[in-house]
């Protein structure tokens, strides 16, 4: 089945729900989805921390969405070949968001006969779990790209433009140097 509208989720303020239990029985959420996510960061890790990238770009996001773990990582891999293909191993990338939220949808049979049957309504709604999301709150950083010059920085800057309708929130791209 595919995966419900972003809209259902991503504007919704939610309490964060992380709820498990090491006792099977106590739970209510029996199997926990995996993170999309394959790497949060990557790039030349060790320059970035030794303080040789005098430029970081980043997406800060405006406002209180949830993003999914699916859009994060579509995000972070088009980011990534972007800076691959123009500057390989001049450039650092983080993604500053983790999805522990569970998102739960509660299924119901539509468009068969006898659907009544099928679907509970509200006496079980609970809802299974069907992915993950990060609460993003306004302010805080998604993406971060640091680069060693001012040209990969540039491209780190119009890269991140691209991937900026995969996340469903405003954002703004701030470009700062570091001394």
């Amino acid at each position: 089945m595919a995966l419900r509208k972003a809209s259902s989720y991503s504007h919704r303020i939610a309490r964060p729900y992380t709820r498990n239990s090491r006792s099977k029985q106590k739970a209510y959420i029996k199997v926990i989805p995996f993170s999309k996510i394959v790497k949060f960061s990557m790039g030349d890790q060790a320059s970035f921390r030794n303080g040789k990238h005098k430029f970081i770009v980043s997406m800060i996001s405006q406002e209180r969405v949830q993003v999914r773990d699916t859009a994060l990582e579509s995000g972070r891999m088009h980011l990534h070949k972007i800076m691959e293909d123009n500057s390989p191993g001049f450039y650092f990338i983080a993604v500053k968001v983790t999805p522990h939220h569970f998102l739960r949808e509660n299924k119901s049979a539509g468009g068969m006969a006898g659907a009544d049957r099928i679907s509970t309504g509200m006496t079980q709604s609970f809802g299974q779990v069907i992915g993950r999301s990060a609460i993003v709150s306004p302010g805080s950083p998604i993406f971060i790209v640091s680069c060693a010059d001012e040209k990969t920085a540039r491209i780190a800057r119009d890269a991140l433009n691209t991937i900026r309708p995969k996340i469903p929130a405003k954002t703004r791209i701030v470009f700062e140097r570091r001394e």
